[in-house]
């Protein structure tokens, strides 16, 4: 069946141009693309000139930071409209080439301006500063800030070379774990509720565990784990192959802990990720009645994890198309004010999206904002899925953030970063599901709303939770030279999977071994910012919908914001302290308020 609707798919070549995206406000033809490659070529090796100068004066330091951000910013505009193209139709050779180009392009940039931040931080303090007061240098303050906070975890030219030198050795681990798990792990063939034989995969997996037939899911989930189980040795080496290297490069740089040297960068203090941990456990009865809330609506004499995907009311029947979906996300962003809502309006009616699958097209949904272009939205999107809707309305509030950042911010300062990436595209779905709630046709209707907005909760703040305490632990341990082995890897998570669960959750001992298929954990400490970005979207989004002019202000001006503050001041000046708790346990008090909501629609 699934390869059938593949093959239905619509080639490129004969998708309505009208819903696809136009992306001439990056190269309105392909000419000027080409033209802009050879121009960057071409500049690149003009970087050398600067080379061995910038201790000479304030002028020549500016000069070279003015070249590298136009460099940046063509190299941006160019690696963006390659990377479009590609997406639209995967398998097309022209698209292919085109982003292979830019990977290399990008490559020789990132070689040439190499050398910029060592010979950068090894001018002296007295000389940087007295440079820091010419007029020439005052734009560039904030980027050179943020550049000589490295200073004390800068070494000296001959350790950061070797430093450098291990960059491709110090992937390995990670590198190993996306072979095993993506290529080499076979998980054979599951029958699923239509008495069909489907490929059991990671991107299967999913949908078997949302299957309304619990043999189905159970068959799926002890299978799926039989793989993890099979390798575990080797995923364990793996897995602390990775937490060591994280653990070895905090202590070569002089961060206190790899923790603290994976928040440096934004400028975060340990306390922001303790906090969220703390706030968490201190909510956990309400999860617990959750879980409890749910076992009985679904008949179960015990819970057991692959029973928590499952909708316990299955998705309303639904029929939406493009304009009526945009319909509803305008509606329900009315509380953003009249030009937020007209310019969006006017981009997805008008050409910012490419709506609707077609043969070689990227799965899911992006959006991609640059400097210069629209902020460019991908969709899938399916009329008989609400789930779409939300997902557009996500994707929305990515570009309407990126719109904004662009219109108020120099190149510089308008790039956003990861820690505050979400709290615009979940700000967006809490009024969308806030808007649906009040008209909602029927009980049904709210329950399902309610149950999405909890598993959401659940999902991104909780579970992201569990996730960013197990890396801090099993660091931790690195860092006291305790052993990281299958049994203590299993022993850590199990422990955090009956703390998080409780007490009455049905637990299989294969689930331990979900630690072994995460792969943010190669990527550490990088999870606990989905649970902030969406607590801090919750708490500011009550914020305005119960506030006035002064409240949407604060957020408008947070989404023009860019990166030219550090994140924590950004949300703090839109009415959020992250470093306080009260955003993070406004947001659980949400989800128990949601659960108290569906058990008296439900039970």
């Amino acid at each position: 069946m699934s390869e059938a609707t593949v093959k239905s798919l619509p080639p490129r070549s004969t998708v309505a141009e009208s819903d696809t995206w136009d992306l001439s406000s990056l190269y309105a033809h392909h000419d000027g693309w080409e033209t802009d490659y050879a121009l960057a070529e071409e500049q690149l090796e003009k970087y050398s000139a600067f080379q061995g100068r910038l201790a000479e004066n304030a002028e020549t330091l500016a000069e070279l930071l003015a070249f590298d951000s136009e460099i940046e910013r063509l190299l941006e505009q160019l690696g963006y409209y390659a990377f479009l193209r590609l997406t639209e139709d995967q398998t097309n050779s022209e698209s292919q080439a085109l982003e292979a180009r830019m990977q290399n392009l990008g490559a020789r940039a990132a070689q040439a301006a190499s050398w910029i931040r060592p010979e950068l931080l090894a001018i002296d303090s007295d000389t940087i500063d007295s440079f820091r007061q010419a007029e020439c240098l005052q734009h560039y303050q904030l980027q050179l800030e943020r550049v000589l906070r490295y200073r004390p975890h800068t070494l000296g030219a001959k350790e950061e070379e070797l430093l450098a030198m291990q960059a491709e050795m110090a992937q390995s681990a990670s590198k190993t774990f996306r072979q095993l798990h993506d290529a080499d792990l076979k998980f054979g063939e599951v029958e699923n509720e239509h008495g069909e034989l489907v490929e059991l995969g990671n991107a299967t997996f999913s949908q078997f565990l949302i299957s309304p037939n619990r043999d189905v899911r159970k068959a799926a989930f002890n299978q799926y784990y039989s793989q993890f189980e099979a390798h575990e040795n080797t995923l364990a080496a793996t897995l602390s192959g990775s937490i060591q290297k994280d653990v070895y490069y905090a202590r070569a740089r002089g961060y206190d802990n790899a923790l603290t040297g994976a928040l440096f960068p934004d400028n975060v203090p340990q306390s922001v990720y303790d906090s969220l941990i703390e706030s968490v456990r201190n909510n956990f009865d309400a999860l617990y009645r959750y879980y409890e809330l749910r076992r009985n609506l679904m008949g179960l004499d015990e819970i057991h994890h692959y029973d928590t995907y499952v909708p316990i009311i299955s998705d309303l029947q639904v029929n939406r198309n493009w304009d009526e979906a945009t319909d509803l996300v305008i509606a329900s962003l009315q509380p953003l004010g009249s030009n937020y809502c007209e310019v969006l309006e006017a981009g997805l009616r008008g050409r910012w999206c490419d709506r609707y699958p077609n043969a070689g097209k990227q799965s899911g949904a992006f959006s991609a904002g640059s400097y210069v272009g629209d902020p460019y939205i991908l969709m899938n999107y399916k009329p008989a899925v609400l789930n779409d809707v939300f997902t557009l309305t996500h994707e929305a509030g990515h570009s309407m953030h990126s719109y904004y950042s662009s219109k108020h911010q120099s190149f510089e300062y308008y790039n956003y970063t990861i820690f505050v990436a979400e709290v615009a595209s979940t700000f967006n779905e809490q009024l969308l599901s806030d808007y649906m709630m009040k008209h909602a046709q029927n009980d049904r209707e709210r329950a399902y709303l309610i149950n999405r907005d909890i598993d959401a909760i659940r999902g991104t703040i909780i579970r992201q939770t569990m996730f960013a305490e197990f890396e801090k632990i099993t660091h931790e341990m690195a860092e006291s030279g305790q052993p990281l082995t299958v049994q203590s890897f299993r022993e850590v998570y199990g422990q955090l999977l009956k703390d998080y669960f409780g007490p009455n959750f049905a637990i299989d001992d294969c689930l331990s071994l979900e630690c072994f298929r995460i792969p943010h954990f190669y990527r550490a400490f990088y999870v606990y910012k989905y649970a902030t970005g969406l607590s801090a979207a919750i708490a500011l989004s009550q914020r305005v919908l119960q506030g006035g002019q002064q409240e949407l202000d604060d957020y408008l001006n947070f989404l023009q914001g860019g990166c030219s503050k550090d994140p924590l001041d950004l949300l703090r000046e839109a009415g959020v302290d992250m470093e306080e708790p009260k955003p993070v346990d406004t947001a659980l008090q949400q989800f128990a308020s949601l659960v108290d909501q569906l058990e008296s629609l439900l039970s």
